[in-house]
């Protein structure tokens, strides 16, 4: 549950700890989401689950903080975790940037996070895009994508007209989404501009209305209409010529491209890679024939995104390789939430901590996403996931003094229940032998009240602060 979702809740767990459920059978509950009702949003502002704080109405869909907000929410009560996991990491696979995207068309909450059910235009923002898309194939999202407004904007596909082709989404949809560098060359960039010609905005709606908006528009006036000639294949016969068309049928240029470069076993091993360390381990490259069984299985089920995670999830390496997965932000600010409680919090009291970790939701640094791995830990976003930890702690102290009352009196079996609750790696007898230290520090142990309230808030801060916690 850490590695396809962000920690589990009790429930969470229950769920899938049923006698006689198997490995196999666990990874099919999480797998098959879509039998699950996504009505999490609907539990935001109930009691029981956590707050958000907002300036004036919570209006996630066109103000983008409350959009991270329900992000969070989302991740921490969802009862679909590897639907929103796999958003996660779309959202950093198709890196886009709220501020471009506001400065360039503006409205970019609601192109990037808005519901289409709340939307007076019914727009669906691109994150819903690719929540709705998480585990389909890839040649679907590939096509989603390049239509999507705020990817349109955020690439400069607004000025790619015939007179002037714009390159920037025909290099990143090679180099970054599909096959990855190398795979290409500089004259198949110029080629796919041309064939992304014409792939415009335009506004609709009526003028002054909130339904007003921009929606992607095929442009046949500013299609290139000549061949365009790539040195790979584009069509089964092996040619790499996508042949000159009217400019009415001009879009079948870029739907053959897309095609072309959604079914390349290129493509197969890149996207597998990186599901590979996004899942499994960040630690040294994938075997290859677990990487080999991963390409087949995308390429046989027509580019399934599920066929891929579910080969990864039921594979040796997935359950031999614990704690070698380093924690995003996000990935380490919720599951301290689900270890450690946060009936009281808001997690709008995240926000601020994300952004010194690292990581700003709907804002990714460039086009590549965040940078991952070890890259996550300079000392002063680990200090941020420290004074995070303290923060939630002491929030919480009441309810975790409550929860350790009935745990029994010694400090042993308090640090032993707090590891198997955190379910973090093992500690060496020395750093165990510290917090017990701690626990024993200045008091005479009686498990009191007040010692409970003050002690075990300052256990788990220790143990979410360790360099263990930080890892998958």
């Amino acid at each position: 549950m850490r590695r396809v979702g962000f920690g589990a809740r009790p429930d969470e767990m229950d769920s899938i700890k049923r006698d006689g459920t198997s490995i196999e059978q666990a990874v099919d509950l999480v797998l098959n989401y879509e039998s699950i009702p996504d009505d999490v949003d609907s539990k935001i502002d109930q009691a029981g689950y956590v707050g958000h704080t907002s300036s004036g109405a919570f209006s996630p869909s066109s103000n983008i903080n409350d959009a991270r907000q329900r992000w969070l929410f989302r991740m921490l009560h969802t009862n679909r975790p590897l639907q929103e996991k796999m958003t996660l990491f779309w959202h950093n696979h198709f890196a886009t940037g709220y501020n471009k995207v506001n400065n360039d068309i503006g409205d970019a909450t609601r192109y990037m996070a808005a519901k289409a059910s709340e939307d007076p235009g019914g727009v669906r923002g691109q994150i819903e895009m690719l929540r709705a898309n998480a585990l389909g194939n890839f040649s679907d999202i590939l096509l989603n994508v390049a239509r999507d407004v705020a990817m349109v904007a955020w690439l400069d596909g607004r000025t790619n007209t015939r007179t002037r082709p714009q390159e920037n989404f025909s290099r990143e949809i090679m180099e970054l989404f599909s096959v990855g560098v190398g795979r290409y060359t500089e004259e198949d960039v110029y080629a796919g501009a041309r064939v992304f010609t014409g792939w415009n905005l335009q506004r609709v709606g009526a003028s002054g209305t909130p339904a007003q908006h921009y929606e992607f528009f095929y442009n046949a006036n500013q299609h290139d209409l000549t061949a365009k000639v790539f040195t790979f294949p584009i069509y089964a016969n092996g040619s790499g010529t996508i042949p000159a068309r009217p400019a009415a049928s001009g879009a079948q240029d870029g739907l053959d491209l897309i095609t072309a470069l959604a079914t390349s076993p290129y493509t197969a091993n890149y996207l597998s890679t990186k599901l590979y360390k996004f899942f499994v381990s960040e630690i040294g490259n994938p075997p290859p024939a677990l990487l080999d069984r991963c390409a087949q299985a995308y390429l046989n089920s027509g580019t399934s995104i599920k066929a891929v995670v579910r080969e990864l999830l039921l594979s040796n390496e997935f359950w031999n390789s614990q704690w070698s997965r380093y924690a995003w932000p996000v990935e380490f600010v919720v599951r301290v939430m689900k270890d450690f409680g946060w009936q009281g919090f808001s997690v709008n009291s995240a926000l601020t901590p994300l952004s010194n970790m690292g990581q700003i939701l709907f804002e990714p640094p460039d086009v590549a996403g965040w940078d991952l791995g070890p890259s996550w830990f300079s000392s002063g976003a680990m200090l941020s996931r420290i004074n995070f930890a303290s923060t939630l702690a002491a929030n919480q102290r009441f309810n975790l003094a409550a929860a350790a009352r009935g745990i029994g009196g010694t400090p042993d079996l308090l640090l032993n229940t707090a590891l198997g609750l955190s379910q973090v790696p093992p500690f060496t007898s020395g750093i165990a032998a510290e917090l017990l230290v701690y626990l024993r520090a200045n008091v005479v142990w009686t498990g009191s009240e007040a010692q409970l309230r003050t002690k075990v808030p300052g256990l788990v801060h220790l143990i979410a602060g360790s360099p263990e916690y930080q890892l998958q």
